[in-house]
């Protein structure tokens, strides 16, 4: 397909701007996408706000977004799982396929992946994408390519259920009620765990924990969130806790409220990437810490789970922003986090 598409382009901090580029061209492998949806993503929010992420450092002109979903227009001569007019969820990384990591499964610890949106790899707020065929997967007939879209947070919140093995009669907690709490939420209510307590400092985000399934909520600046959850806990504390603040106290508290025994996922990054934690208590406990770095294998199972109904991502998204609009878009979800739990660009109708 030749011509030019609107991208959405940062040419500075907290600056971005539409410009046209080039249609890109699919190679061989690759399918060429009509973006229709891209949510907006905390890391896309860092980037934009702060310039990196860690030793991830914005080289301008960058392109950020890196959850879409869309439709296929074109394929590339050795593409056979899909065809012009499926449409498809975007795993964003693609890895080497012949490291130890990838060669065990565990791609997403790959070294040399490449993901949308972390550089220097440009993302995918622009209306035509090319991507690996293999990395697209077809979603049934009544999936939206905005649920298509959501799939990937949704990942992320499913592979932290499953490091921590949620299952059937736990109590799990999860601090942090931004898109990937929820997310974590639907997920642990998905795998059948039994109540689900959900810590925040802000009403909006716990008001929507709630709607999607949070058995309580605790406000942390209003409550002692340590104290609340031994309390609906019995005195006895939490089985399986997710933390997806990067919060410091949100971690502290989870080992201060978990059960002899219990597990704790850490999710969410800290600003300054480390924290001072009580290991001593952890210690005592015998708790068992896991970690989460994206997902992996995790997409036809994520399409599976909204598809069929068990879980319902577009409850999370609670505003909507033109591609157009991209500048306005970026400073209100960063600004207005009080409100703004999940933003969704829409690219195209």
């Amino acid at each position: 397909m030749k011509g030019t598409m609107k991208t959405a382009v940062m040419t500075r901090l907290k600056y971005c701007e539409i410009q046209q580029r080039p249609i890109p061209e699919p190679k061989d492998d690759e399918v060429l996408v009509k973006v229709e949806n891209v949510g907006v993503c905390g890391s896309d929010l860092h980037y934009y706000e702060s310039g990196r992420i860690g030793n991830f450092i914005v080289e301008y002109p960058f392109v950020l977004g890196h959850e879409a979903g869309g439709t296929v227009v074109e394929v590339g001569k050795n593409v056979k799982n899909l065809k012009v007019g499926d449409r498809v969820a975007m795993e964003p990384g693609k890895t080497c396929g012949k490291c130890e990591f990838c060669k065990t499964g565990r791609y997403n610890l790959c070294p040399d992946v490449i993901f949308f949106a972390t550089p220097p790899v440009d993302g995918v707020f622009q209306e035509y994408v090319a991507h690996e065929a293999a990395l697209c997967f077809k979603i049934p007939e009544n999936m939206t390519t905005e649920e298509a879209a959501l799939i990937e947070p949704l990942a992320v919140g499913m592979h932290a259920a499953m490091q921590g093995d949620a299952h059937l009669g736990q109590i799990a907690v999860v601090t942090g009620s931004g898109c990937i709490g929820l997310m974590s939420l639907l997920s642990l209510k998905a795998r059948g765990v039994s109540k689900v307590i959900v810590v925040d400092v802000m009403d909006k985000r716990l008001e929507q924990a709630k709607k999607l399934g949070a058995d309580y909520v605790i406000n942390g600046m209003k409550e002692d969130t340590v104290a609340r959850i031994m309390e609906l806990t019995d005195g006895k504390g939490f089985d399986l806790g997710v933390e997806t603040s990067g919060s410091q106290i949100c971690a502290q508290q989870q080992i201060k409220a978990a059960k002899k025994g219990a597990t704790i996922v850490l999710v969410g990054y800290s600003a300054s990437g480390e924290m001072t934690l009580p290991i001593g208590m952890a210690l005592d406990k015998e708790l068992t810490f896991k970690t989460v770095f994206r997902y992996r294998n995790i997409y036809p199972l994520a399409i599976d789970a909204v598809a069929s109904g068990k879980i319902d991502v577009k409850g999370v998204v609670t505003n909507y922003f033109q591609l157009d609009d991209i500048q306005e878009a970026l400073t209100a979800c960063v600004e207005d986090k009080a409100n703004i739990v999940k933003g969704v660009i829409k690219v195209a109708d």
